[in-house]
C-alpha cells in the first residue's frame, strides 16, 4: 500500500500559495484512490498558520521544519528540509507544488533518498490499486500516462500549477511534529539579501489573471499612413493592461526584434513568448492583437478557455478554427476604443 506525503513551502507571512494548495487536493484524491493514509509536511521560517489552514484535510500526520535558516529559496537549506521531511514521513508517494523553489531542489532529493522524480504532472489518480500518473512531455507538446512503469520508490511528483482545483477546507488547529534539521555553516554559504520586484502596476506577466492579452510583430509594422507607431502601439497597451490587470504574452516574432535592432515595445521579454517555444498559459479568456495566429503560436492557448483575436487579415490563422471571434480591425483603433471605456468606469 502506498502512503501518500504533501510536501510545500510557507510563504513568508506562513501560509501556502494556491499552487501548493492544488497539489494538496491532489494528494487527498489520490489517498482516497489509493486506500492508504497521508501525511503532510511543511517547511519555512513559520508555519502554524499553513498547518492550521489546512488541519481538515484529513491527514494523519503533521511535520515540519522551522527556523530562519528555512526562510528564503537556497538549494542546500530547502534541500536538507525536504530530504529530513521524506525519511521522517516514511512516504511512497510525494506530491509538491511545481513551484520555482520545489522545482529546483526535487530532483537532488530524490536522489538523496534512493527514489524517482516525475516533473510537469497534471493528474495522479490510482489503477488496479496502483498510482497512475497524467504528465507533459516537450513543453506540454506531448501527453503520457505513467502507471506501472516507476517502481522506484519514494515517487516524487511536481504539479503543474492550474491542473488541479484548490483545496478548500475548515480551517481548525493543529500542532506539527517537529523535524530537526542541523544547520552547519557550510549550507549557509549563499545568502539572500533580499528580493528585487517590479511596481505592482509595472508587473506585466499576472498567473492569477482573468485575461491573457497577447501582442504580435504587427503593433512593430507600418500602419495604414506607411509610418510605424511604436510609442503610441506601448501606451495603448501599457493602458490596457492597467484598467483590465491582463497578464501581457507575445508572439516569438515579437519578442524576437528585440535581438534585432529593431523598433520594439520595450517592456516585452522573452518571459512573455507564449507558443511552443514559450509558455502555455492558463486563463479563462484570451485576446491577441496584431498576431497571425499561426500554428507554432496557437499552441500555446491550449489552456485558455474563450479566445478572441483582432486582425486586418480576414484568413488569418486565427480564422480558420483557432478563436472563437475574429474582430477583422485595426488594433490600434480597437484598442483605444476599449481603452476609453475602460477608462469612464
Amino acid at each position: 500500500m502506498d502512503n501518500v506525503l504533501f510536501l510545500a513551502h510557507t510563504e513568508a507571512d506562513g501560509t501556502l500559495n494556491k499552487t501548493a494548495l492544488e497539489a494538496l487536493s491532489s494528494a487527498v484524491e489520490l489517498k482516497q484512490a489509493l486506500g492508504g493514509t497521508l501525511d503532510v509536511a511543511l517547511y519555512g521560517a513559520q508555519f502554524q498558520p499553513a498547518a492550521n489552514s489546512i488541519a481538515a484535510c484529513g491527514a494523519t500526520r503533521f511535520l515540519a521544519v522551522c527556523g530562519e535558516s528555512f526562510a528564503d529559496a537556497r538549494f542546500a537549506t530547502d534541500a536538507a528540509a525536504c530530504e529530513a521531511l521524506v525519511r521522517a514521513s516514511g512516504a511512497t508517494i510525494v506530491l509538491a507544488a511545481a513551484t520555482s523553489r520545489s522545482a529546483r531542489v526535487m530532483a537532488a532529493v530524490a536522489h538523496r533518498v534512493g527514489g524517482c522524480v516525475d516533473t510537469h504532472v497534471t493528474d495522479v489518480t490510482a489503477v488496479s490499486g496502483a498510482p497512475a500518473v497524467t504528465r507533459w512531455f516537450y513543453r506540454q507538446r506531448i501527453e503520457g500516462s505513467l502507471t506501472r512503469t516507476r517502481t522506484q520508490r519514494p515517487w516524487i511528483l511536481l504539479l503543474d500549477p492550474g491542473s488541479r482545483p484548490a483545496w478548500k477546507g475548515e480551517p481548525g488547529s493543529i500542532t506539527p511534529q517537529l523535524i530537526d534539521v542541523p544547520v552547519p555553516d557550510s549550507l549557509l554559504r549563499t545568502c539572500v539579501k533580499g528580493l528585487v520586484t517590479p511596481p505592482a502596476d509595472q508587473q506585466t506577466i499576472r498567473p492569477d489573471a482573468d485575461l491573457l492579452f497577447v501582442a504580435g510583430a504587427g503593433w512593430t509594422k507600418k500602419q495604414k499612413d506607411g509610418q510605424t507607431h511604436v510609442p503610441e502601439a506601448e501606451a495603448i497597451i501599457v493602458d490596457f493592461l492597467r484598467n483590465s490587470k491582463a497578464s501581457l504574452g507575445g508572439s516569438k516574432s515579437l519578442v524576437d526584434i528585440s535581438g534585432e535592432n529593431q523598433s520594439t515595445l520595450h517592456f516585452m521579454t522573452h518571459l512573455n513568448q507564449v507558443g511552443q517555444t514559450g509558455s502555455s498559459p492558463r486563463h479563462p479568456k484570451g485576446l491577441a492583437a496584431c498576431c497571425h495566429g499561426e500554428e507554432p503560436h496557437t499552441v500555446g492557448w491550449r489552456f485558455i478557455g474563450e479566445r478572441r483575436a483582432i486582425n486586418l487579415d480576414p484568413n488569418c490563422g486565427w480564422a480558420r478554427g483557432k478563436a472563437d471571434v475574429l474582430y477583422v480591425a485595426d488594433a490600434f483603433e480597437v484598442m483605444s476604443k476599449v481603452n476609453a471605456l475602460l477608462s469612464a468606469k
